[in-house]
């Protein structure tokens, strides 16, 4: 671990850790890969700044979003956020919505959260632990008003491909904590991913697809990073859209 990583974990101990479960078990999805990172100054700042503010722990317990938020707009997850740059943007265009945004790539998480405390972006709360537990400890079913999942790790290699996020378990997981009407909107510039996404969302009990196929850009959605390095290798940008019955 670099050093200045250490000293956040010395402030605030319940981010060193990612996951809870007993020793020997395997997760049957893991929704993460940890990447280790350097932490410039300001990052290590905000962290320490804004953390108190606009961060939550990991706690086996149901979240109440009006004690979160503090009011009864609706709830959207999206699950790792990367450097946060179309997180930034749609939760000051869309601020109807109050945003929980699910990130382990410390860096990332660090840079949206001097993003969000600087702007005082009162919306957005963040967290750094695995998506599948969060999800299923302290979100209650019904209660999601949309998920954003943006250029998840294709795992392009077969062997590879079990790791990939958008499997039935976990679309099922999805599925349950929606609100009648709530959506999951998925975007890959991995073709055969976007497919399968397709295919696994399409056989989820509770969900239609109003497009049948992908579904049109989506307007206030920026350009991500990994979507740029897509674009210039002429990756197609597939857009996937659900909702809940």
């Amino acid at each position: 671990m670099q050093e200045n990583q250490e000293t956040i974990y010395q402030d605030i101990p319940e981010l060193k850790w990612v996951e809870s479960r007993e020793e020997g078990t395997e997760r049957e999805v893991k929704s993460y890969v940890l990447r280790s990172s350097y932490l410039r100054t300001y990052q290590v700042e905000a962290v320490k700044k804004y953390y108190a503010a606009y961060g939550l722990p990991y706690e086996k317990r149901m979240l109440d979003w009006k004690q979160v938020f503090g009011n009864d707009k609706p709830v959207v997850i999206e699950i790792g956020f990367g450097m946060g740059t179309a997180t930034e943007r749609i939760a000051k265009e869309r601020d109807q919505f109050n945003y929980l945004c699910l990130e382990v790539f410390l860096s990332g998480f660090a840079k949206l959260l001097d993003k969000v405390g600087s702007q005082q972006l009162d919306n957005v709360r963040l967290m750094r632990f695995d998506a599948v537990q969060v999800l299923t400890d302290m979100v209650k079913d019904g209660s999601v008003a949309g998920f954003h999942i943006f250029f998840p790790d294709p795992w392009p290699k077969k062997k590879q491909q079990k790791r990939r996020l958008i499997q039935s378990p976990f679309a099922s997981l999805l599925a349950s904590k929606l609100t009648k009407g709530g959506y999951i909107y998925c975007v890959t510039d991995w073709e055969e991913y976007a497919y399968q996404m397709v295919d696994v969302l399409g056989a989820t009990e509770g969900l239609v697809n109003p497009y049948q196929g992908f579904c049109p850009a989506v307007t206030w959605r920026d350009t991500t990073k990994f979507e740029q390095k897509g674009l210039d290798k002429n990756h197609p940008i597939n857009e996937v859209w659900f909702e809940k019955r």
